[in-house]
């Protein structure tokens, strides 16, 4: 019994200090010295103050800023409740919260002339999602800029230097980030007088 059990126990104890002390301290270690950014949580900061990360999405509501997809998140954007709605394409009560939010967004948006675009009206599966396609972000602008006093074609120009691109080239789709554009615009025009929310100091 001996024979059997004591190999088995150093096997045991030789592995939870390999897979579950030393790999993990490797793996943050490395994660820490090439991206030291990514690695703390993509932190972004306004006045030297931390005001969230751009890998979780924020309830923008005020005239003046770019306002992210809708969320199942909890209450919405909860970052310690992350999941989508799981409603199916046959849902009534889908259906109805998209047709719904897509009223809200119409009466907002008067000036837009085109449809809504579907990420405005549909969630993601993590709720989650910080990023809006380049025609949701566009869609955006003319109220942005009324709400701002501004000429659309400024808002444009800080919407496109937020553009990202497909990651190496190849992954993913164009996209931008909300809470880097709301902030970009505020360090450019100032905050808008409706302001709704902003980022909060220490928020997420």
């Amino acid at each position: 019994m001996r024979t059997a059990i004591l190999p088995a126990l150093r096997l045991a104890l030789v592995t939870l200090v390999l897979t579950g002390l030393a790999y993990p301290l490797l793996v943050t270690g490395l994660a820490r010295g090439l991206f030291p950014w990514r690695a703390g949580g993509s932190l972004e900061a306004r006045d030297l103050l931390t005001v969230g990360s751009d890998l979780i999405a924020q309830p923008f509501t005020g005239p003046g800023y770019l306002q992210p997809r809708p969320s199942a998140a909890g209450r919405g954007w909860d970052a310690m409740s992350s999941g989508g709605s799981n409603l199916g394409p046959t849902s009534k009560a889908l259906r109805d919260r998209v047709a719904a939010e897509a009223t809200r967004l119409r009466a907002e948006n008067p000036e837009a002339r085109q449809d809504v675009p579907a990420d405005l009206v549909t969630t993601s599966a993590s709720g989650l999602d910080p990023h809006l396609s380049p025609v949701a972000a566009a869609w955006q602008v003319p109220r942005i800029a009324r709400a701002r006093g501004l000429d659309p074609s400024r808002v444009e120009g800080v919407v496109r230097e937020q553009l990202e691109g497909r990651d190496l080239g190849f992954l993913g789709e164009p996209r931008v980030n909300v809470l880097r554009v709301n902030l970009a615009l505020d360090r450019r025009f100032g905050a808008p007088p409706q302001s709704g929310h902003v980022p909060a100091a220490g928020a997420r």
